[in-house]
């Protein structure tokens, strides 16, 4: 899948891990095994599948780039993977958990910027960017393609920068057994959360899955997530 969206200065492509904007190693793995915080996805009230997305640089970045080699977040899967470029998509039922690392504000790799710290807001908007490149319709040549992810990802962006106004809800979900307070919006194309958890920020993204029913818990073996 070609549908892409930039995460502060970083490339991230659905389905592939990125890492400071280039394609990661073979082993899509590694970029998660470098990670410097815990993966977060569903608990063990998931039987379904569970697969590797994306890791990535920048999280909290906007607009500048990320230090290079560094991992800021990444996504874990679960159900159907993300459709291909022409395929049917509106009976895929999955969900997208995105963990991201709590980090200071910071200068940019290329010491042209500063990043900012990392937020809820970051979460968001990355879960934001997940359920766009999972639910961009199929039948959109390249450059409308294009258009309509510039414009659903702004609108992301700036809604993720309001996590206390009106198109968010409150949502309360266990993180490793606890509830922990979200906050929650829904759109035609599937449902978008984001909040805290300890250690780390948390996200997630769905469609076909109701947000209501899902838990989160610390991933102590990424191999579930790994095999083909």
């Amino acid at each position: 899948m070609d549908a892409t969206s930039q995460v502060g200065g970083a490339t991230a492509t659905a389905g592939g891990p990125v890492v400071g904007g280039q394609a990661g190693p073979a082993d899509p793995l590694v970029p998660y095994l470098s990670a410097d915080f815990p993966w977060y996805g569903l608990d063990e009230g998931w039987t379904g599948r569970r697969f590797l997305m994306q890791a990535g640089a920048g999280a909290g970045a906007g607009r500048a780039g990320a230090a290079a080699g560094s991992v800021d977040y990444g996504t874990l899967g679960h159900g159907d993977e993300p459709a291909r470029q022409y395929e049917p998509r509106d009976m895929r039922k999955f969900a997208g958990v995105v963990t991201v690392a709590r980090r200071d504000s910071r200068r940019s790799a290329d010491n042209t910027g500063t990043l900012e710290a990392t937020s809820a807001s970051s979460a968001a908007w990355l879960a934001g960017s997940g359920l766009l490149a999972a639910t961009w319709p199929g039948q959109l040549d390249r450059t409308l393609r294009r258009d309509w992810l510039d414009q659903q990802s702004a609108l992301a962006w700036d809604l993720a920068d309001d996590l206390a106004g009106p198109g968010w809800s409150a949502l309360s979900l266990p993180v490793n057994g606890s509830p922990q307070p979200f906050r929650y919006r829904e759109s035609e194309y599937g449902w978008v959360l984001a909040g805290e958890a300890p250690g780390i920020l948390l996200g997630a993204f769905g469609r076909g899955v109701s947000a209501y029913g899902v838990g989160f818990a610390t991933v102590p073996d990424l191999s579930a997530y790994a095999r083909p």
